[in-house]
């Protein structure tokens, strides 16, 4: 852990509710694009979403789904993945329908 994490951690103890709620609503903004347990790398998968730690990518999980995977199936094909990285690519899905509509869609005429 960096110094300035550490500091800001012993600073986020002392504010109020009201103070932490300003700070997450500031730190949102600021974060843009960025979404937990999911990540874009330029000519990794073709730049398309992908779950960190992985080189699956957000639509083949939506692809399975869709064909009526069940999250316990696509745990057992994807050993390496947790169920907390499924709620992160189904999350994220919802928040980018028409991105990975669009990866799909391209990949299906591939």
């Amino acid at each position: 852990m960096t110094l300035a994490l550490k500091k800001a951690e012993a600073l986020l103890a002392k504010l109020s509710s009201s103070e932490k709620a300003r700070l997450l609503y500031r730190m949102s903004k600021d974060l843009g694009g960025v979404f937990p347990g999911v990540e874009k790398t330029p000519g990794v998968c073709g730049g398309s979403a992908c779950i960190i730690r992985t080189r699956i990518p957000v639509w083949t999980l939506v692809s399975f789904k869709k064909l009526g995977m069940t999250d316990a199936a696509l745990l057992e094909a994807y050993p390496s993945l947790r169920q907390q990285d499924l709620n992160n690519a189904w999350a994220y899905y919802k928040a980018n329908i028409k991105e990975i509509n669009r990866d799909l869609l391209e990949n299906e005429e591939a």
